[in-house]
């Protein structure tokens, strides 16, 4: 099959993205190739563009929460039907060998492969993956408000997976991630707390207004000593911020893939028993348990569209905090260059 399509590219650090016509991705042997239908614009795409994750290619489609339909797959790809709707998050691949794979932690594999990382990702109009590592999405989100589940949705469940279940939850950034993470914690009958940038009234009356119990900036002391924090922003100096809202025994996490410099701060602070760690993408596992629970719970996802190729305006407003809830973007809402070559399904429904 062959074709061209629109894709959003970065050809390095600090180059920024164009808007090109490239050639349609070639489906691999475990690979469906995906009409996409919404992207979520994730803080992670600009720790890549601006060089915060080190370069894995020197030329690279973004994007890692696409939500598109199966028109073609390669000779063993077999799971999913022509038409079908799939979900593909950030984790790629693995080698499914290592102790950590083998052991439960496929999320810590030396040799993962990441979507919009080390391969192309949905910052386009079609998009390749491996079907292993996709999920069915729940009905009841239409494309748009789905995508965000894959990559804020998943990372905040593994990071509320790892908090300690007891006592008011804390949310640190109050952006994509947190604002389905509090619904899920609300629901779940949490107490949640929502520390926003100072002066962030906006973000403080919409935290409230999904069932968060109190909203303030970083630094302001919470009504209750936290059990847990998640810390979202990748900002290093919350850490002790959040220790310092926090009771003895509780535990703070770090959900981010990049974080700012930890400053200096007196053992007095973890002193207790408190507990400091860290979230490193995701495993499976944690997928379909999320989809499972989001697909049981009415949670509310706020997505803010984007044209494809306004997406270094959906980027900059993320860096800026222009919008609360996630940015997604449409591919098939681009207004330049020519439609894309249409596709067709090659193969019949297993």
């Amino acid at each position: 099959m062959s074709g061209t399509m629109l894709a959003m590219v970065m050809s390095g650090v600090g180059a920024g993205l164009r808007l090109e016509r490239i050639a349609l991705p070639r489906p691999g042997e475990y690979d469906v190739l995906l009409q996409v239908g919404a992207c979520g614009v994730c803080r992670t795409d600009l720790h890549i563009l601006d060089g915060d994750l080190a370069p894995h290619r020197p030329r690279l489609v973004p994007g890692h929460e696409i939500v598109g339909r199966v028109v073609d797959a390669g000779r063993r790809a077999r799971r999913f039907a022509p038409g079908q709707r799939v979900g593909v998050p950030w984790l790629g691949s693995t080698c499914g060998r290592c102790v950590f794979c083998l052991g439960g932690r496929e999320n810590l594999c030396d040799k993962a492969r990441f979507t919009g990382y080390d391969r192309d990702g949905g910052y386009a109009q079609y998009a390749a993956a491996d079907e292993r590592y996709c999920f069915e999405l729940p009905d009841r989100y239409d494309d748009v408000h789905a995508a965000p589940l894959l990559c804020a949705g998943l990372i905040g469940y593994r990071a509320l997976a790892m908090s300690a279940p007891t006592g008011p939850l804390g949310l640190y950034g109050f952006g994509a991630a947190a604002h389905l993470i509090a619904q899920l914690a609300v629901q779940g009958g949490r107490t949640v707390f929502a520390f926003t940038r100072p002066g962030d009234v906006r973000s403080q009356q919409f935290a409230r207004s999904l069932g968060v119990a109190w909203a303030g900036a970083s630094a302001d002391k919470p009504p209750e000593a936290l059990g847990a924090a998640i810390i979202f922003a990748p900002v290093g100096a919350l850490l002790p911020q959040a220790l310092a809202a926090s009771a003895k025994g509780a535990s703070v996490v770090c959900a981010g893939i990049h974080m700012s410099d930890i400053p200096s701060m007196p053992y007095a602070l973890l002193w207790g028993e408190r507990c400091v760690r860290s979230v490193a993408h995701l495993t499976r596992q944690d997928g379909e348990r999320f989809f499972r629970l989001a697909g049981d719970h009415a949670l509310r996802t706020v997505p803010v569209a984007f044209a494809l190729d306004a997406a270094v305006a959906a980027l900059d407003g993320l860096r800026e905090g222009r919008f609360d809830g996630a940015a997604v973007l449409t591919p098939f809402a681009a207004r330049m260059g020519a439609p894309a070559v249409p596709v067709a399904c090659s193969r019949e429904a297993p």
